[in-house]
């Protein structure tokens, strides 16, 4: 059988070996160090915006803080996209908290600002005001933000802004993570940069990264013995993960940018092609690390539908997915509320992420192509 071409696998720059080596020298093998010092402010200075960068074990793990970090306790309410990956949602049960899902808008695929107001309204009208919203930046394409943002304002709602997969994304020139009272970003091993695993928190204040840091290492108190005043958690990164992260940012604009030349590459293949559209910026104004290229296929127009295609290239040993199953059509949510149309739903019935990775050689998109086109023949 011919080489697995995967859906987006991990991009080794070069320099990771040289930090994890610095950590392995120094024995600096720990949750803490030079290198998850100097990650974070790497991560600092990239997506700026004057903030503060909490390297964590997992995107889940910052979401979870973050949640936290803005009080939702046991019985309040969080809005969360529906049209996400389950981390985005699964923290806010953890706190015991209950999820109120949203339907995307057409142009982003991401939460419509209008059914969001909508959920508020009904909410607040209820006596019941959602204790936080989170937003996702899905597939690397930044949200209609400017209008979310000016709604979490209205109503005094904390903005937790999930851009696991939209590192290096922009708004007006403005990078994602950096919008919301907490960011998240993702270095699983999937991602645009990876630190194997690992993630981040972005917090607008000193104290907050500081309040998440101590959340983070089991919230141990200021004393000699070990002693704590409320629960903490096992959630910091450890200096030889942070070590590849070091490594990793010295590429993330070339991984940017061959992943956006993978985006180019199917649109260029399906520009003649009826019934398939390729997913990408609705204007100008968004700038989409197209962390994963994902088409809409039309059966009644191309003949074939989005499982078809999959099973093609699975046999051909080439992986692609069927966009997220949305979070309210989920088994373990199926009780939560929900807001909206059919628009999440329709996009997941219809839509496949392809194969999107910055290693990608040529003779891997030439593959691509020739399966896809015995499809269309």
């Amino acid at each position: 059988m011919r080489s697995k071409i995967w859906l987006s696998s991990p991009h080794m720059g070069g320099n990771e070996m040289k930090y994890m080596k610095e950590a392995y020298d120094t024995n600096w093998v720990a949750p803490l160090g030079p290198n998850v010092n100097g990650f974070e402010k790497d991560l600092e200075e990239y997506i700026k915006g004057d903030t503060r960068v909490a390297c964590l074990s997992s995107g889940t793990a910052a979401i979870h803080l973050a949640l936290i970090l803005a009080d939702v306790q046991l019985n309040d309410e969080v809005i969360c996209q529906t049209f996400t990956f389950s981390a985005s949602a699964n923290p806010i049960v953890y706190l015991g908290a209950k999820p109120i899902f949203i339907d995307s808008e057409k142009d982003t695929w991401n939460m419509c600002p209008e059914v969001l107001e909508e959920a508020i309204k009904d909410k607040i009208l209820k006596g019941k005001k959602p204790k936080a919203i989170i937003v996702v930046h899905l597939y690397g394409m930044p949200a209609k933000i400017d209008e979310i943002v000016a709604i979490a304002k209205k109503y005094e709602i904390t903005l937790i802004e999930d851009a696991a997969e939209a590192i290096g994304s922009k708004y007006k020139c403005q990078k994602c993570g950096t919008f919301g009272d907490y960011g998240i970003l993702s270095f699983n091993g999937n991602k645009i940069i990876t630190t194997s695993g690992g993630g981040a928190l972005v917090c607008k204040l000193e104290e907050d990264k500081q309040k998440a840091i101590f959340i983070a290492t089991q919230a141990r108190d200021d004393a000699p013995h070990y002693q704590h005043s409320e629960i903490g958690y096992n959630y910091r990164m450890s200096n030889i993960l942070a070590g590849i992260g070091r490594g990793q940012m010295e590429v993330l604009d070339k991984h940017i940018a061959l992943r956006r030349g993978m985006s180019q590459f199917y649109k260029e293949l399906f520009k003649d092609v009826d019934g398939i559209t390729v997913f990408e910026e609705p204007s100008k104004e968004y700038f989409s690390n197209h962390w994963l290229s994902c088409i809409i296929i039309e059966e009644s127009i191309t003949g074939f539908t989005r499982e078809e295609l999959r099973l093609q290239l699975e046999k051909n040993n080439i992986e692609s997915r069927p966009l997220w199953k949305p979070m309210h059509l989920q088994p373990v949510f199926k009780e939560c509320d929900y807001y909206g149309g059919n628009i999440s739903e329709t996009l997941f019935n219809k839509g496949l992420c392809l194969p999107s990775g910055s290693n990608l050689a040529k003779e891997d998109r030439i593959r691509i192509e020739e399966v896809i086109r015995s499809l269309f023949n």
